[in-house]
């Protein structure tokens, strides 16, 4: 059996890097930490002792250098689920596919992947500025839906107490949810709230807000105020954690969200410097990536 990725399903430019991206294998960390906006790339690598090479392709902009002895890649996605497929998928064959043969390698890398973005809180109680490490990624977009997964008996138990709390238009998401990496998230514990975040999969109707469209669902926001299962609470929305989420339980790699909240949907407070939070968490951030 030919085990061989055709030319037309790995898209491979003329200097031997990756289509989306631009990077070849050898220009990627094992470490990585992704962002939204690609200007956020350099200010996160501003930070770095040392830029080995920078990258970019469309809305993908890719640093990678060195904090001390700890090579580090930050990686922007643009905004949405659907380019966290492109990334994520990329990020993956850059160090689990040889491009020579285009076969999958026989001994597999699991990558450490940490978003640092922004988000609006749901809850009264977290306040713009703060910030919010994802225990679980909430889907109510639909991108997991077109990959095989698998579960744990736990997410099953907390997905079914969302359906029964919160409803969803008909024919409409067909909601997924994973948890964070147990291993990165343990990192990240002092100075940060803890919940589920739900992805949506636009800004405006489908996080609640309305300009001139009308809303199918208005309660939606509260509904997802309201959830509670045990000690779970949802405690912010976005629009990739759950995809990063799906995607690293899918390909195998670590993968944690952390947000800082630019908005507290509950109180309709917008942070007054939302560049200085995400200044903040990039240098909490790397403080606690660089000694992984």
């Amino acid at each position: 059996m030919d085990n061989r990725i055709a030319e037309s399903e790995l898209i491979i430019n003329s200097r031997g890097a990756i289509y989306h991206l631009d990077v070849k294998p050898d220009e990627l960390a094992h470490t990585i930490i992704t962002v939204g906006d690609p200007d956020r790339v350099g200010a996160v690598s501003k930070h770095f002792d040392k830029i080995e090479s920078k990258h970019q392709h469309r809305e993908f902009v890719t640093h990678t250098g060195y904090i001390g002895n700890k090579r580090l890649s930050v990686v922007s996605t643009g905004i949405g689920t659907d380019n966290i497929d492109i990334v994520f998928n990329e990020l993956d064959a850059l160090v689990n596919i040889d491009f020579e043969t285009r076969l999958v390698k026989p001994t597999l890398t699991s990558l450490q992947i940490i978003r640092l973005g922004t988000s609006g809180a749901l809850q009264e109680s977290i306040p713009v500025d703060s910030f919010v490490v994802s225990s679980h990624g909430l889907g109510l977009d639909n991108l997991m839906n077109y990959y095989a997964f698998e579960n744990t008996s736990a997410e099953k138990q907390l997905m079914q107490s969302f359906r029964g709390q919160v409803f969803l238009q008909p024919g409409g998401a067909n909601p997924c949810l994973f948890e964070a990496s147990s291993q990165l998230q343990a990192l990240f514990t002092e100075g940060f709230h803890t919940g589920i975040t739900v992805t949506c999969p636009g800004f405006y109707a489908p996080q609640g807000r309305v300009l001139r469209g009308t809303l199918s669902n208005p309660d939606l926001i509260d509904n997802l105020t309201n959830f509670n299962y045990e000690h779970h609470r949802i405690t912010n929305f976005e629009m990739e954690t759950s995809a990063i989420y799906g995607m690293g339980r899918v390909l195998g790699h670590e993968c944690l969200s952390i947000s800082a909240i630019v908005a507290n949907r509950i109180s309709k407070e917008f942070s007054k410097d939302g560049s200085a939070a995400v200044a903040a968490l990039i240098e909490k951030g790397l403080g606690i990536i660089a000694g992984m």
